[in-house]
């Protein structure tokens, strides 16, 4: 089809800016992680000024069929939950289509992963390993721009060449997608080997398409937000993995961890979520103060009602309150340190990003954010590691029922599209 047939078809769906624009110009993007960004989590993170959030990733082909018991257990939203974009990983444009049709009616777009980069997405040849295969990823984007109510976006990462990145990128939007978020790291940089992401390749591709960009990675701080903006020139800045240790990052609020987690607590009261969501999210808000009330951290680990994480968070709250009266300074939020690499020295109490050297220190030339990690700590009983399905960005990770017992020195996974 025509671009001039396909308006004909469509003629109110919304397109580029307009679509920007009526989304209401969000600048503050909560990214799609898988099992993370759920319903409850996504009410919270608009609580504290998130624009634009996304689903968590699902997949397509199991969304889509005939039996939804995959779809009831994952897809969740409300009237409030807007504007909301669906996020797909997918490798059939049928089944694609089929899925996205399923959440037109409650989505405002629906989103195509092309960063995932976690090795059951090369067995499922989806994710970062489409990028390969430019044919399939056109007529993934193209099946949805010919044949859906809603628009289509992706998100994607990037190659070493910036050249092949932007020319990747105007691919995409020929074929369709309204808005391209850049996950400004490559496919290769996962795990232990995750690094910065490269603003200079998000930027170039914002000044060589027409449609709105969204940059994502390197946000650990509220003015981080802003300095991403005005070194790429992109129109909105999104978040994984910060979001998940601080939801209150896009409002520039620096609160407590145990103000969140009753706050979340209290919507999963409203909001059926499911306990593995919980604990996940628990191990995540309160990732530095584990390591130090060890005990709690096992009453974590075994946590299964929505009483045993209340009364988990009722004693951390206790245990941290104290901590905060014990200390032998003050914190003041508007008054705190800085190492040598310019990362804030908050107490463990403060809801912050979560960083680590690089795993070869020897070569590590800055701290970086943990960006994903699996459970390495399997001596608290309770705690058993799963297989991790993960989604497009470094920071949008996904740990099943079997949350992560973290180790304030080890690795918790996180990823995103």
């Amino acid at each position: 089809m025509t671009e001039d047939e396909i308006i004909a078809k469509f003629p109110t769906r919304l397109r580029g800016y307009d679509l920007f624009g009526k989304l209401g110009n969000p600048k503050h993007v909560v990214a799609p992680m898988v099992d993370q960004s759920e319903l409850a989590w996504r009410i919270l993170s608009r609580k504290y000024d998130a624009d634009l959030c996304y689903t968590p990733m699902f997949h397509a082909k199991m969304f889509g069929e005939d039996n939804p018991k995959y779809r009831n257990e994952h897809w969740q939203t409300e009237d409030s939950d807007r504007p909301l974009f669906v996020q797909f990983c997918a490798n059939d444009p049928d089944a694609l289509l089929k899925a996205a049709q399923i959440v037109a009616d409650k989505a405002d777009a629906v989103d195509l992963n092309l960063g995932c980069p976690q090795h059951i997405a090369r067995r499922g040849h989806y994710g970062s390993y489409l990028m390969e295969d430019w044919d399939l990823v056109s007529k993934l984007i193209r099946k949805l721009h010919e044949n859906l109510e809603i628009p289509v976006t992706a998100k994607i990462r990037v190659y070493p060449e910036v050249e092949k990145t932007v020319a990747y990128a105007k691919m995409i939007e020929a074929a369709g997608a309204q808005i391209i978020t850049v996950h400004g790291r490559l496919r290769e940089q996962k795990g232990h080997k995750t690094g910065l992401a490269d603003w200079s390749k998000i930027k170039a591709v914002k000044e060589a398409v027409k449609v709105p960009v969204f940059a994502n990675g390197n946000i650990l701080y509220y003015e981080d937000v802003q300095r991403c903006i005005d070194e790429t020139g992109v129109d909105g800045v999104m978040s994984a993995e910060t979001n998940l240790y601080n939801p209150a990052l896009f409002s520039g609020k620096i609160l407590p961890t145990w103000q969140m987690a009753e706050e979340y607590l209290e919507i999963c009261g409203r909001v059926p979520t499911r306990a593995g969501y919980i604990r996940g999210h628990m191990f995540k808000l309160f990732r530095y103060s584990l390591p130090i009330h060890v005990d709690l951290r096992q009453k974590l680990a075994e946590a299964k009602t929505m009483e045993e994480y209340w009364q988990f968070v009722r004693d951390m709250k206790t245990r941290l309150m104290a901590d905060t009266d014990n200390a032998k300074v003050k914190f003041d939020p508007g008054n705190y340190e800085t190492d040598e690499f310019g990362y804030r020295s908050y107490p463990h109490w403060i809801c912050q990003p979560a960083l680590r050297f690089e795993h070869d220190k020897e070569h590590s030339q800055s701290k970086r954010l943990l960006n994903e990690a699996k459970p390495e700590d399997t001596s608290i009983s309770g705690a058993v590691t799963t297989e991790i399905l993960s989604s497009p960005d470094n920071n949008e990770t996904v740990n099943n029922d079997a949350d992560v017992v973290e180790n304030e020195s080890k690795r918790l996974k996180v990823s995103t599209a």
